[in-house]
This record gives structure tokens, sequence and C-alpha cells, in this order.
């Protein structure tokens, strides 16, 4: 099953990624103001698993890609395939499991626990 994964970039906007349930990367989403616009976002791409649109390319290099398109906005950009066998295994594990999957929250600062200076002495 993949797993939605929100985080906060350095210019303070927010994005998630859906991963595969090996960890990798298959999308990277636009950036987002606030993090419940892209709790928002990750919601309604899963109700609208059944009309996703995947729009495949190749880069110069040969490399292959897919965005993502939802009522005819793009809403993600997949990572970079290096055969188009592989990009279709993403594509499936989009379609397969995006509606049942969870959502990780990473997008806290860092700093959560405190200090070891002041837990141990």
């Amino acid at each position: 099953m993949g797993t939605f994964v929100i985080t906060k970039r350095l210019n303070g906007s927010y994005k998630y990624e859906f991963n595969s349930r090996k960890g990798k990367a298959i999308l990277i989403s636009e950036d987002y103001e606030l993090r419940f616009e892209c709790e928002e976002a990750i919601e309604a791409l899963k109700k609208a698993v059944d009309v996703i649109f995947f729009m495949r390319f190749k880069t110069k290099n040969g490399k292959m890609y897919f965005k993502v398109i939802v009522d005819e906005k793009e809403v993600a950009i997949s990572r970079k395939y290096n055969t188009q066998f592989l990009m279709e295994k993403g594509i499936a594990e989009i379609t397969r499991s995006l509606h049942v999957s969870e959502i990780l929250d990473f997008s806290f600062p860092a700093d959560v626990f405190s200090p070891a200076e002041d837990i141990f002495g």
C-alpha cells in the first residue's frame, strides 16, 4: 500500500509525495501555502482516483515520467523512470492503492524532542 507524506519545503510551502510500499517516491505535488490545503488536495485526489488522467512524457535523455491530471488541472508529477515498464508499474501502484493510502505528516519542525543536554544533563 502506498503512503502520502506531507513535508515542508525550505521556502515555507507544503508538498506531498506519494510513496510506494517500498518507500520510493512516485508522485510529487505542486506547492501549497498552507498545510490544510495540502491535506485537502490529497483527499480530493483519493476521491478522484477513477477520473485521473496520466499524461506520459519522455525527456531528451530518454527518461520517462507522467503528470497526474484531474479535471483538466495538473496536480502532481512523477519521478523519472528508466523504462516504460517501470513507469507503468508506478501508474499501476497509484490506481491500485491511492484510495486506501494513509497520510504521514512530517511538516512539523525537526526539534520535536528536547535537546539532549536538557534530558541527560
